[in-house]
């Protein structure tokens, strides 16, 4: 009998998506966190400008997200992944000749834009280079590396950030732009050449009644269109407010400073590297929503954690609270990421494939627009532990409408498994 394999053994051409989408992410590691800083405080853009800059890259997630999805279905899912990159690369670049707010905005806007198409194509792209009971492990595998691309990006980014010196955020984006477009060439030379998923319909004279291609056949779709709300509601009340709430939290009600913040969220991105592929190992056998339904478990621990720190923490406990909360956070991640990506994929018929990742990446952007909205609104009226309260009860309830919807799923499609054939 073999001892079982740690490291899910994927198809090579899953290894070319992964190892490219880990290069951009170190390039975005190196920028992301700096947008406001480089702004407000390098080409001395009113601060209040800046946040709107930066809230256009979610705005434009809203047109890019169903943008990626049709055109992966029109042209394919590489071919759409190449243009999305294109234009994240150019977005990178123009960041670094922002003088003016308006270039801020234009800047912004096609960084949201390529990353919104890039987003669906690559999920898209990975769906299909694997076998379905690869999905879970392949989306759980980049959950990892992408963290680690991260966090790589973020060292990175603050040994070479200087705000005495523009030119090393120059630097930071010309790198992070570069990073986009060194993923071209490794999708172009090493990938096979792939149909456009509509390519694959059989002619119409033949169907009976005619294939449906369009965005209002996957609305149709009323069990995607449910793990779509569940999908939109946790980015709400999980990444969200990890991104937004916790941080602002932390240094306000918790009062500590940026660098706990910082080693808080390290400490998250290591937690995922370190424990996605044992959680993966363990989730294996299990429906995908019990896996999300344990997420949910573990960010309502993690938030009632951080309302606990804040409001009662001093010392010691508020310089290891915060962190750990955010180490239970990142358990929570990393059963999430076998489940989400991985579930929608198998409700998605392959000449719909696009749309479906499509409109699955426009739940995380709008979870990511209206998370942060209604927790700046609650922090600024002074109810910061009232609102981390309430996200461990949302997150409770959450978890129960997994398991709920969990009851009329096929096993087929709910259960997490890996393939174990040769790579």
């Amino acid at each position: 009998m073999t001892a079982r394999p740690w490291v899910p053994r994927l198809p090579r051409d899953a290894w070319v998506v992964l190892a490219g989408d880990t290069m951009s992410a170190i390039g975005s590691g190196l920028t992301l966190p700096f947008f406001l800083v480089y702004l407000s405080q390098v080409r001395d853009i009113d601060l209040a400008v800046a946040g709107l800059a930066l809230g256009t890259v979610a705005l434009a997630g809203f047109a890019g997200n169903p943008l990626g999805g049709w055109l992966s279905d029109q042209v394919g899912a590489k071919r759409a992944l190449v243009c999305g990159l294109f234009v994240a690369a150019a977005g990178a670049f123009s960041v670094t000749m922002v003088r003016e707010s308006w270039h801020a905005f234009l800047a912004a806007g096609l960084v949201g834009l390529g990353m919104a198409v890039v987003t669906p194509a690559q999920d898209a792209l990975l769906a299909t280079v694997v076998t379905p009971r690869q999905r879970p492990a392949v989306f759980a595998v980049r959950n990892a590396t992408l963290n680690a691309g991260y966090g790589i990006g973020g060292v990175g980014a603050a040994l070479v950030a200087d705000l005495a010196s523009p030119s090393s955020f120059v630097a930071l984006y010309v790198v992070d732009g570069l990073t986009f477009l060194a993923f071209i060439p490794v999708l172009v030379l090493m990938l096979p050449v792939e149909r456009p998923s509509n390519d694959a319909l059989p002619p119409s004279e033949v169907s009976t009644p005619p294939v449906r291609t369009g965005y209002r056949e996957v609305l149709r779709d009323r069990t995607f269109l449910l793990v779509w709300v569940l999908i939109a509601v946790l980015v709400g009340i999980g990444f969200a407010q990890a991104q937004a709430a916790f941080p602002a939290y932390a240094t306000g009600t918790g009062r500590v400073s940026a660098a706990v913040i910082g080693i808080a969220l390290a400490a998250n991105t290591f937690t995922i590297v370190a424990l996605q592929l044992p959680v993966l190992r363990l989730l294996e056998h299990h429906r995908r929503t019990t896996g999300i339904a344990l997420a949910c478990l573990c960010w309502a621990l993690a938030w009632a954690l951080t309302a606990a720190v804040g409001t009662w923490g001093e010392g010691t406990t508020l310089l290891l609270g915060f962190p750990a909360a955010m180490m239970v956070f990142a358990v929570g991640e990393t059963l999430l990421a076998p489940s989400q990506a991985s579930l929608v994929n198998d409700l998605a018929p392959d000449h719909l494939r696009g749309r479906y990742n499509g409109l699955y990446t426009l739940a995380w952007t709008t979870g990511l627009a209206v998370g942060p909205a209604v927790a700046g609104a609650t922090l600024d009226g002074g109810h910061g532990t009232a609102l981390f309260l309430g996200l461990a009860l949302a997150c409770v309830v959450t978890g129960l409408a997994a398991l709920r919807l969990g009851r009329h799923l096929p096993a087929s499609v709910d259960v997490v498994a890996w393939d174990r054939g040769s790579a």
